[in-house]
């Protein structure tokens, strides 16, 4: 038996001679549909990929071999795999009427979409973030960024998301999305952030 086990041992060894292992990378299009790059670094030299679906293949000795791929090759070679993998976050914005916590229309409807995302997402993990304008005190402004973002939550909620996967804070003005002096009604900053994981 010993020697059938190394007789075994040794023809894999030899196999990986002839034929060493190699590491294949794939560049994969970015959710956002921004370009993005990989390089790759290896005793050979640098290898730069920069096209989706893009392939390197990796040799034991650092030889680099790039080769293109369709989409549905990467899919039918990688699909369980791919399909396995969380959503990427994402970040969202909606904005409000001065001193309230309505939703201006275009808001509104943009909000019905990201329920719709958020639907789609097996078990999120949501982050609402309310945010004033620097009109009115800090202690007033608390209030009403954490008034927004808890209004957001429950609309979330009404959406069919379970009230235990979304946190909700206030940061009043202290995170200006555009900068201003005190006083100063600037639409932009009176948001609420949506994070998710």
């Amino acid at each position: 038996m010993f020697i059938m086990l190394a007789w075994i041992v040794c023809a894999l060894a030899a196999v990986s001679q002839i034929h060493p292992p190699t590491e294949k990378i794939t560049l994969l299009p970015s959710q956002d549909g921004r370009p993005s790059a990989l390089v790759i670094i290896s005793s050979s030299g640098e290898t730069v990929l920069d096209q989706p679906f893009r392939s390197a293949s990796i040799a034991r000795g650092g030889q680099v071999n790039t080769t293109s791929d369709e989409a549905a090759a990467i899919q039918s070679r990688y699909g369980t795999t791919l399909a396995a993998l969380p959503q990427r976050a994402a970040a969202f914005l909606v904005y409000f009427d001065t001193a309230t916590d309505v939703l201006v229309p275009e808001s509104a409807a943009r909000l019905a979409r990201i329920q719709q995302d958020l639907a789609g997402r097996p078990a999120p993990e949501i982050m609402v973030i309310g945010h004033t304008d620097s009109v009115d005190t800090p202690a007033y402004n608390d209030t009403l960024s954490l008034k927004r973002a808890e209004t957001v939550k429950a609309m979330l909620v009404e959406a069919g998301i379970a009230p235990e996967r979304i946190g909700a804070a206030g940061r009043g003005e202290r995170e200006l999305l555009i900068p201003t002096k005190n006083g100063v009604a600037e639409p932009k900053n009176r948001r609420v952030e949506i994070r998710v994981r």
